[in-house]
């Protein structure tokens, strides 16, 4: 005899798919990527409970966020940020690099190279917004210039950062940071 399944039934397995859904979302920071274990990290614009992961998993000492001012001034999200940071002792770092030209000037490559190089500061998370072109443009200078990484290397890591292949103009500018 075949059982029938009830509406009862069929409403805790639904209730069971959202609690996991709910679960997993809280526990999820947004396009987090590991560059360097203990060094470098990298995301989308981390939310509540994403700073105390952030601080208690990956011990993270400074945050570097590179969008420019008028992109936050008056967002929760930057509020939040702030607030956490102060309370939390991490350092915040604005990093402003343009939206739509998303490239690192020569000024923006040598404050990352040097905030990378103060050993206070790391483990570093740089982020953004959730698209990742700049903050892989800005991890690219860092692979290149402070690591010293090769091209192919780090074009293969900052795809990974972008989750889609590089652009001609992104390759390009990899290549001109190797010299």
């Amino acid at each position: 005899m075949k059982k029938r399944k009830t509406p009862f039934g069929w409403v805790i397995i639904l209730l069971i798919i959202a609690g996991v859904i709910l679960f997993v979302r809280h526990f999820h920071i947004k396009n987090f990527y590991i560059v360097q274990p203990g060094v470098l990290y990298t995301s989308g614009q981390p939310r509540r409970m994403d700073y105390t992961r952030l601080l208690y998993k990956y011990h993270i000492a400074a945050i570097v966020n590179v969008r420019s001012a008028f992109e936050h001034r008056e967002q929760n999200w930057y509020n939040e940020e702030i607030t956490w940071t102060r309370n939390s002792g991490v350092k915040y770092i604005e990093l402003p690099v343009g939206k739509e030209d998303y490239f690192p000037d020569k000024q923006a490559q040598q404050q990352f190279l040097a905030i990378m190089a103060d050993k206070v500061n790391l483990p570093v998370l740089l982020h953004g917004t959730g698209r990742s072109r700049r903050v892989a443009m800005v991890t690219a200078v860092w692979l290149i210039k402070g690591k010293g990484l090769t091209v192919e290397e780090t074009i293969e890591i900052t795809e990974d950062i972008k989750k889609e292949p590089l652009s001609e103009v992104e390759m390009e500018f990899i290549e001109n940071l190797a010299g």
